[in-house]
């Protein structure tokens, strides 16, 4: 096998690591390879957990092997075999023997002055601005992203077959959300958007909820509503959901889309008032001290009905209401949705505000470069299958970063997409009025797949703006598929124009950003989650959770894996990875950039499998660490569907195309940690897994605490009732060869009623703190 040398390991790591000893964990986890330029692993200062999967670390280390809820386990010695032949999932957040998990918040929590008022669903990115630079009392800042099952019978995507069994609405709510109607789709959006509450530590080190405190508020997807009494049309008299009248706590638009589309040409005679955030992914915390909130899937369809409508016309307003969706049933124009949400936790007199310099498109989360007397850099990701990489430049500079005058830098500014090159660099293309238009061909962008098969997944699609007189269009608005089939006469129309040829104004092109930055030449990639900036090097590290090809696009086959090209046992698998862009820049604000891959998801006995699927948020702790927690698809974990049957899925290691089902093998979604220095850089160290169905989000450190969302437990299944699901799992070994385990799972979920002896057996989105039991003298996490 190849050979890497020292020297190119500590470049690929930057100058953080410049004085380091690479462990062999570096070379073979993350590029598939070996080298005896390497020293040896040394033991961490935890437990590493023991996953149902193979991994390097386990032939140097101990792991922890859990077997009960409540951290019951055992620890196994390390093994030149790192096979399992069985495994029994644990139904609770499994951490290392050294540390605790224990539940800060729960859905529907009654914490704030309003008794009315709850904690929300599906709780995802989560920020801390300590009082007074403190890390023990402070305001939390929580995401509450989508809606599904078991919170009520008919929230979207629900399975058919789980209609006789119990929802969690009553139980934990009080409320009957049973029955798709008004009321129901008001108390769905109300609990999306966010929550801010006061937390503090508590003599036993463990951070808890201060009830009623005067800054405890919901912010949330109908905040406002009661400006539609204002409207001339015929959501006048649409204000209230249920018991809920709609309040005045409307939000505002900043920059282009606000002034030359919200105030002029949507239909909603708002103007510049925006009813509610809702769809809130990830996010970021600001050096002033404010939360930045990702809006990501607002698009709604009569089947995804919790949303809005996402096709706009030329001037940048959207298209119709699209039927049977919230939006409809609201008024909810959907211009105005889809974008990044400012909020002051500690100022109940800041209005929150969408800034749309930042663009429209389905925003994951953002990551800042803030530093005195330099341009505020901002990165983003498009989580959508083709979803593109963006960095916002502002125009005024920066004097003090943690001035909170800094917000009014997102006001004005130039937007970035990136343009990945194959040979290793990039180039930053503005999306303004007067860019150049070349959408990069299909057949390009498919030629490893084409190569392998002679066929491209979905025919290599990408979206365009539709226009009249355009490829044989009719209309104005919306999207138009260019792919292999018809790219030859489709494309011509597209290029050697501006943007001006397509929107009528800059706002227009920053509310349809996703096919505007098509038409540029923006590089589709696989759906960009978090990015984060290196603390150190400023290197910019992108989570891209899932290469496959999707409707909404096809990532670029020269630069990503979109699927297993051969059908070799080991082959390459198309799970997603870990990229990093250094900028040529020393202040970020370049326009040329390089661009590495650091980590390639797949098992680890793939070619180049890091170990892991579906990485998702990604988070570096203050010693320079990355952290990193997967997301994969609910409906593969451990190899079985969602529904009352839980169908197991085929995984043959023999297979080609687009292999979705490879990620049951990883069991729950897990979170792991990289060091970037030390005797054991670069290798992936599991930390810990969550419950049946979950996703872990939003990792945040304060102090020597790890704040963890726990996302959708029992996601889309019956509620826990003892039912256990058990079938025979195809995995790969380290050295490539194919094993069998017998997995063993509990249908559902009861987290985390099971570890409380909670009365409303049911499973609830929390927030958690993870800490070590006997805290280090300094205060680190790890």
């Amino acid at each position: 096998m190849s050979k890497i040398t020292r020297r190119q390991l500590l470049i690929f790591f930057g100058s953080s690591a410049a004085t380091t000893v690479l462990a062999p964990g570096l070379t073979q986890t993350l590029f598939g390879i070996n080298s005896s330029d390497a020293k040896a692993v040394v033991p961490t200062s935890f437990t590493p957990l023991r996953l149902p999967h193979p991994l390097p670390i386990y032939r140097e280390l101990s792991s922890f092997l859990p077997t009960a809820p409540g951290g019951l386990g055992t620890v196994l010695s390390a093994s030149p075999d790192t096979k399992l032949t069985s495994y029994n999932v644990v139904d609770d957040v499994v951490v290392p023997p050294e540390y605790e998990r224990y539940v800060i918040l729960r859905w529907g929590d009654r914490v704030f002055p309003d008794s009315a008022d709850y904690f929300g669903y599906n709780n995802d990115y989560t920020g801390f601005i300590g009082l007074r630079g403190s890390t023990d009392d402070g305001y939390l800042w929580v995401n509450h992203e989508y809606v599904g099952f078991p919170m009520s019978k008919v929230a979207p995507d629900t399975p058919s077959d789980v209609a006789s069994f119990p929802a969690s609405d009553r139980a934990v709510l009080g409320i009957d959300l049973s029955v798709k109607n008004r009321d129901t789709l008001g108390e769905f959006l109300y609990n999306l958007g966010g929550s801010i509450v006061r937390i503090t530590k508590q003599a036993d080190g463990r951070f808890a909820a201060i009830p009623r405190d005067s800054l405890n508020r919901r912010i949330h997807g109908l905040s406002g509503l009661g400006i539609n009494s204002q409207r001339s049309d015929k959501y006048k008299d649409v204000t209230r959901w249920g018991t809920r009248q709609g309040d005045n706590n409307y939000l505002t638009g900043t920059g282009p889309a606000a002034t030359q589309v919200f105030a002029t040409v949507n239909s909603d005679g708002l103007g510049n008032r925006i009813i509610g955030t809702a769809y809130n992914c990830s996010g970021g915390t600001t050096p002033w001290g404010t939360i930045l909130s990702a809006e990501e899937n607002f698009q709604g369809s009569e089947l995804f009905f919790v949303g809005v409508q996402e096709n706009v016309k030329p001037n940048g307003g959207q298209t119709s209401y699209a039927k049977g969706t919230t939006g409809e049933e609201f008024g909810l124009v959907g211009e105005k949705y889809g974008w990044m949400v400012e909020v002051d936790p500690q100022d109940p007199n800041f209005r929150p505000r969408k800034h749309t310099a930042l663009g429209r498109f389905r925003h994951e989360n953002v990551a800042f470069r803030a530093e005195a007397g330099r341009k505020l850099v901002v990165y983003m990701g498009d989580d959508r299958r083709g979803g593109h990489t963006w960095k916002f430049v502002s125009n005024g500079t920066i004097a003090n970063p943690a001035d909170k005058t800094n917000s009014r830098l997102l006001e004005d500014g130039v937007l970035y997409v990136a343009q990945y090159n194959r040979n290793g660099a990039g180039r930053w293309l503005p999306l303004t009025i007067n860019a150049q238009t070349n959408p990069v061909s299909p057949q390009k962008m498919a030629e490893a797949e084409l190569a392998s098969f002679g066929k491209a997944q979905r025919d290599g699609n990408t979206r365009l703006p539709k226009r009249a007189g355009i490829a044989g269009q009719t209309e104005d608005g919306g999207s138009f598929v260019a792919d292999t089939t018809n790219e030859a006469t489709a494309l011509a129309g597209y290029r050697n124009k501006t943007l001006a040829n397509f929107y009528s104004s800059q706002g227009a092109v920053l509310v349809d950003a996703f096919l505007a930055a098509n038409l540029i030449g923006g590089t589709p990639t696989a759906r960009p989650e978090d990015l984060e900036v290196n603390p150190t090097t400023k290197e910019v590290f992108i989570a891209y959770t899932d290469g496959a090809p999707g409707s909404d696009g096809y990532p670029d086959s020269r630069i990503f894996n979109v699927a297993k090209y051969t059908a070799a046992l080991n082959s390459g698998q198309q799970s997603g990875g870990i990229y990093k862009i250094i900028e040529d820049s020393p202040d970020g604000a370049g326009l040329t950039f390089r661009w590495q891959r650091f980590a390639q998801g797949g098992e680890a006995g793939a070619l180049a499998g890091a170990g892991f699927a579906s990485v998702d948020n990604l988070a570096f702790d203050p010693q320079g660490n990355v952290w990193g927690v997967t997301d994969m698809s609910t409906s593969t974990h451990n190899g079985f569907d969602v529904g009352s049957v839980g169908k197991p899925a085929a995984i043959d290691h023999k297979k080609t195309g687009n292999v979705s089902e490879f990620t049951g093998v990883f069991g729950n979604n897990w979170l792991f940690y990289i060091p970037t220095s030390g005797p054991n850089a670069g290798s992936v160290i599991p930390f810990a897994h969550g419950p049946n169905r979950c996703e872990m989000t939003g990792p945040t450190f304060v102090g020597d605490t790890l704040l963890l969302a726990v996302q959708h437990p029992g996601e889309d299944c019956p509620i826990d009732d003892g039912t256990v699901l058990s079938r025979q799992i195809e995995m790969l070994d380290l050295s490539g060869a194919v094993f069998n385990q017998t997995r063993s799972v509990a249908r559902g979920s009861l987290w985390p009623s099971n570890i409380s002896n909670d009365s409303r057996r049911s499973p609830m989105p929390s927030v958690i703190g993870i800490r070590r039991v006997r805290s280090s003298p300094i205060g680190q996490f790890v």
